[in-house]
């Protein structure tokens, strides 16, 4: 979905009092940590958006061998999870633009994170929506799979 169809998804789900819970991520390779995570945070409201990096965006942050999928492709796995209602691309290298606009009344992380380091957090806040931190599932992680490929 692109941002412009889902602002006004949003604002449609609000005046139905659906919370929103909203994440972000690149979900290069999807795994079992990746699914914990997101089932974890649609518990917490009634609709999970899922911000994810576009494919440049994905480059400037984790470098030039990635992402190993395309935003396509990343975008139909994700997509095809029961815990997310709706994937929609950011270029930016964070997803605040994306949060101001959404106005999530949930804001999602993973483990690694802490409050002061969660970009949204402060904005989320402000207007009295939640930040929760989830934490990972142990020995999961999108590095830690490329790096067992390149040693086999």
């Amino acid at each position: 979905m692109n941002e412009i169809d889902i602002y006004a998804e949003v604002q449609k789900l609000k005046s139905e009092k659906k919370n929103i819970v909203f994440t972000n991520g690149c979900f290069d390779i999807l795994h079992k940590g990746h699914v914990a995570y997101l089932q974890a945070a649609k518990s917490l409201g009634d609709i999970l958006i899922v911000g994810m990096n576009t494919d440049a965006s994905v480059q400037r942050l984790k470098g030039q061998d990635r992402p190993v999928n395309s935003l396509e492709d990343r975008a139909f796995v994700l997509s095809a999870l029961r815990s997310v209602d709706y994937v929609v691309a950011f270029d930016e290298d964070t997803p605040l633009s994306l949060i101001q606009a959404i106005l999530p009344d949930v804001l999602v992380k993973g483990g690694d994170y802490t409050i002061d380091t969660i970009v949204g957090a402060t904005e989320v806040l402000s207007y009295g929506g939640k930040v929760e931190i989830i934490p990972f599932v142990e020995g999961k992680s999108t590095t830690s799979i490329i790096d067992a490929i390149k040693k086999s």
